[in-house]
């Protein structure tokens, strides 16, 4: 420290004597160069903040280790032991400063008060200005905070972002970073802070860049042997570098002196050793024979059908048809190999997935369990069935979210039958709305007995969609509906089902489980992967789906509405989808794939060639509401495609949801229900309807607001479906419409309706087809094989060939994957002179 010129005096007794607390107080002036009240007050200043300084320092490095055992608690603002090593408070004011503020850059604010620090302990001897320090650390934590969220959310993988305890960058970085993103774009927001960032760097880090310069100029000297310095040149750079010292040690001094006795000049002895070729080469020589190498370097590296090969400083060329045909097709081979595996989701790469605060909490996800409610209905259970002179020797309850299913173990000696005779008359004792029976429980010894709760708990679809099951799920279309009996999240797999057939009566929540379907889906599949086709015939259940139309929507070209509603497109529909069946099975087929996953696998792989063809194949899911209506209006219209899709379509990767509140045989017909293996049924008003659609009873003693029964196979089993309000699926559609979405929505392949002679829809004209359906493109600049299906009403196969004639005749581009073609021509004259090229070649197309 630096010490003050003393300017008191020791004190002494009446005497003239010193005492020994008045010598140890002038020896603690003397050693901490204090001699006024104004040097205490620093000194006391000094050591608080270096307290604070410390610990948290010491607080926000043990955060970045332990903060994710501390997290939970410090949200929930009941930690009682931390992890941290500044105990409770470290946990809480480390996440406080790190995770609302500036994230990891936080850790400079106790940086710099042990800077303050320093200049309060050892005043003008500290070098640094504080002033100066704080604008630099300001800069440094705001610019960086926002670099920090940047690289977060756009290299770090899922699984690091899910363990980190905070945000790299805070609440700051992510506000700006979501801003800049949302006005210019991620890309443009990253080269801006990648620009700003280097020329901060650069700013005081200029020598790296003079470094850098050199180390190009040195290298281009050495390749090229070009800007060859004279000694007369080097003389004159030379003094102009030591005038150029001396002024920096002269601005500088001491700090000059140092930095040149600790940086050595690194390029002296290659420019000796470089100097010394030169005097065993002359220059025309160097350039001659660095010019020729280049060149030989840049003929070997470039993308040209030859190699070049030197001979007494001449080329020769020798080139011949089948070398250049050879050349091209290894040159094909290794370009394929050499790219990347393709990416479905690479038009819509900044597509973000709906967030889990779309979804509202219904209930606070746990489940009431009231014991005396679970005894009472035990005891009365136990005299019921001692009445008719049934014994049991144990019984036990396990609580659901809606139902408690209560196991007992019968005596020896009774009869299962006799126990499933007696429903109604428990259900007489409980008091209950309807109990069910499970005589015997599969897998168990025991026969269960379902009782509704007295308090039934809502099952919100946030609780379900925000657990690890349903985030870390490997199902290629995962539907989770809800909760089990024995509270736990009951998911399936519609690709395996691979159709689903729901029924139940009017207001008994059909519709919410479609609802919470459709939102698993979309909570999980990119619209690269996933497309929906929506039959609604009552016009309001799936209006809500609309804005969707560009990104998961499916339709035939022509459809004027999102969501299907008039029958008769409803039937052009099915038809679309049995060719749009036909088509993939074709491509299956030239694959030689048995399925849809095994197909996408080797597009992905670039193993299929995009010019034959192929595509990415998306996964089709077609929900039919209300298809007990369309069945009394169109009949085996509607019945015969719909089995077609559903005997052959599983394996092309498209499925079907189909939901009725009408279960009964004349709709639910045997062929549809060979073909539906996924039974979802809702509370039905008697037996027969039960029967119909689960071929049991069980439907009937539901009790309604989401309690259903799913039935895959034999095995049965009951869930309270999740709840999901329509303002919930509304939040969902417009924050995934606000999105970049594809031009067009995807297109199914356009079936003529029987009996349609063309008459009305044919362009009038002369000229042969291919003129007509060339002047058609061009005037409409739309390339799509299904547009001019319709138009002419021409089969799938002669469009094709068409379109394929066009692209022949340069009129339309390659194939674009589901994407209409780009139409080269743009008016009917730049056509017509096209037309009359190819008469004159003899191309006229018929």
């Amino acid at each position: 420290m630096a010490k003050q010129t003393k300017t008191t005096k020791s004190t002494s007794n009446t005497k003239g004597k010193k005492t020994p607390q008045s010598q140890l107080k002038e020896e603690f002036r003397e050693i901490a160069g204090v001699n006024s009240r104004k040097d205490y007050i620093r000194l006391i200043s000094a050591a608080i903040l270096l307290v604070v300084g410390l610990f948290l320092l010491l607080s926000m490095v043990s955060n970045i280790f332990t903060g994710a055992a501390d997290q939970s608690g410090v949200m929930a603002g009941q930690l009682k032991q931390a992890h941290n090593f500044g105990g409770v408070l470290g946990a809480y004011s480390s996440y406080y400063l790190m995770n609302n503020y500036f994230g990891l850059l936080s850790i400079l604010f106790p940086v710099f008060l042990l800077a303050i620090v320093m200049k309060l302990m050892v005043n003008e001897s500290f070098p640094i200005r504080l002033w100066l320090l704080f604008l630099h650390f300001f800069i440094i934590t705001v610019l960086g905070s926002v670099d920090a969220h940047y690289i977060q959310e756009t290299f770090l993988p899922d699984s690091i972002k899910g363990d980190l305890a905070f945000q790299l960058g805070g609440l700051h970085g992510k506000s700006i970073c979501t801003t800049l993103a949302n006005y210019i774009g991620q890309t443009v927001a990253g080269i801006i802070l990648f620009i700003l960032t280097i020329l901060y760097i650069g700013y005081w880090f200029t020598q790296v860049f003079i470094w850098i310069f050199k180390a190009f100029h040195k290298l281009n000297q050495l390749l090229f042997g070009r800007f060859v310095k004279t000694e007369d040149e080097e003389d004159d750079e030379s003094e102009a570098e030591d005038d150029e010292d001396e002024e920096v040690e002269e601005e500088t001094k001491d700090d000059a002196s140092l930095m040149e006795t600790n940086t050595p000049n690194e390029y002296s002895p290659q420019v000796q050793d470089f100097e010394l070729e030169l005097e065993e080469e002359t220059e025309s020589e160097v350039l001659n024979n660095s010019s020729k190498d280049a060149l030989v370097n840049i003929l070997q590296d470039s993308n040209e059908e030859f190699e070049p090969a030197f001979e007494d400083e001449s080329l020769d060329l020798e080139i011949s048809e089948g070398t250049i045909e050879a050349k091209s097709s290894a040159k094909t081979a290794v370009d394929v190999a050499a790219l990347p595996p393709y990416d479905p989701k690479l038009d819509l790469s900044r597509y973000q997935y709906p967030p889990i605060s779309l979804l509202e909490k219904h209930d606070s996800g746990n489940i009431v369990v009231d014991m005396e409610e679970q005894e009472a209905n035990k005891q009365r259970i136990i005299k019921v069935l001692g009445n008719f002179d049934v014994k049991i020797s144990a019984i036990s309850a396990t609580v659901g979210p809606t139902v408690t299913l209560y196991e007992i173990t019968p005596a020896p000696g009774i009869r299962i039958a006799k126990i499933r005779n007696l429903e109604d008359d428990i259900a007489l004792s409980l008091s209950a709305i309807g109990i069910r029976i499970i005589a015997p429980i599969p897998g168990k010894g025991t026969i269960g007995i379902e009782v509704p709760n007295r308090n039934p708990q809502v099952v919100s679809m946030e609780s379900i969609i925000n657990t690890q099951k349903f985030k870390e799920t490997k199902f290629e279309l995962p539907i989770a509906f809800g909760k089990t009996i024995t509270n736990e999240i009951f998911m399936v797999d519609l690709a395996k089902m691979p159709h689903l057939l729901v029924a139940g009566a009017t207001g008994q929540g059909k519709s919410v489980g479609l609802n919470a379907l459709i939102t698993s889906l979309l909570y999980k599949k990119h619209p690269a992967e996933l497309k929906l086709v929506m039959i609604d015939p009552k016009k309001v259940e799936f209006s809500m789906y609309n804005p969707l139309i560009k990104h998961f929507l499916a339709q035939v070209p022509d459809s004027d509405e999102p969501v299907i509603t008039d029958v008769k497109k409803v039937i052009q529909t099915l038809k679309s989808l049995c060719q749009e069946m036909d088509d993939r099975y074709d491509l299956l087929k030239k694959a030689r794939c048995k399925n849809i996953k095994e197909y996408n696998a080797k597009f992905t792989s670039r193993q299929l060639n995009p010019e034959n063809g192929h595509h990415f194949l998306p996964y089709i899911v077609v929900i039919i509401d209300e298809y007990g209506d369309l069945i009394m209006t169109a009949g085996k219209d509607i019945e015969l495609p719909i089995a077609r899709i559903a005997q052959l379509a599983r394996a092309v990767g498209m499925h079907m949801v189909i939901a009725t509140q009408s279960p009964r045989t004349t709709i639910i017909t045997g062929k549809i229900k060979a073909n539906f293996p996924g039974r979802v049924a809702f509370k039905v008003s008697g037996r027969t309807e039960s029967m119909t659609i689960l071929d049991r009873t069980g439907a009937n003693n539901l009790i309604g607001r989401g309690d259903m029964l799913f039935l895959a196979g034999s095995d049965i089993t009951r869930v309270q479906c999740a709840f999901v309000d329509t303002p919930e699926v509304e939040a969902i559609t417009d924050y995934i419409s606000q999105q970049q979405a594809y031009p067009v929505p995807y297109e199914l392949p356009l079936v003529a309706e029987e009996g349609s002679d063309g008459s009305d829809s044919m362009p009038s004209g002369d000229g042969s087809t291919f003129e007509q359906v060339a002047r058609f493109v061009v005037n409409t600049q739309q390339g799509s094989t299904s547009k001019i299906q319709r138009t002419f009403s021409i089969g799938f196969n002669r469009a094709g060939r068409l379109m394929d004639q066009l692209e022949e005749a340069g009129i339309v581009g390659p194939v674009n994957g589901s994407k209409p073609r780009e139409v080269y021509v743009q008016s009917e004259i730049e056509l017509q002179q096209v037309l009359d090229q190819l008469r004159a070649q003899g191309k006229i197309f018929e």
